[in-house]
């Protein structure tokens, strides 16, 4: 037995109207978006959304110093501890600065150049926001 499927047949110039007042699909750029009252819908990937709204990306890093301040590429920051570096005996002090080159997932989530010891990767929890 087979299901009966409904195919939508559209002219060329609605598919231009439509594409032309919403905007596509944030998630995959799908411009067969329409209008469910105030929420817009992809019908290809199931997303929706509403315009309205300010935007947030759900898959975006969230990583916080100890003070619970957000961290960002480009942020100095500061050591709150004495760290020793494995492999070495190297102490990073108290008040090092460092610049924070990229934000990984990971144990250490902070991939930065330290002054005075070069690129060195450190976990959130031992630094603040300079």
């Amino acid at each position: 037995m087979r299901k009966k499927q409904a195919k939508l047949h559209l002219s060329a110039d609605q598919e231009v109207f439509m594409s032309s007042t919403l905007p596509a699909c944030p998630k995959c750029q799908s411009v067969y978006v329409y209008q469910d009252q105030d929420m817009l819908i992809c019908p290809e990937c199931a997303h929706e959304w509403n315009p309205s709204e300010e935007v947030v990306d759900e898959d975006a890093l969230l990583v916080k110093d100890a003070n619970g301040t957000q961290l960002a590429d480009g942020d100095k920051v500061t050591l709150i501890k004495d760290l020793k570096v494995k492999g070495s005996s190297l102490v990073l002090k108290i008040g090092t600065k460092a610049t924070i080159k990229r934000l990984v997932d990971g144990d250490h989530n902070i991939d930065c150049k330290v002054d005075g010891a070069g690129d060195m990767m450190l976990k959130s929890e031992f630094v603040k926001k300079a």
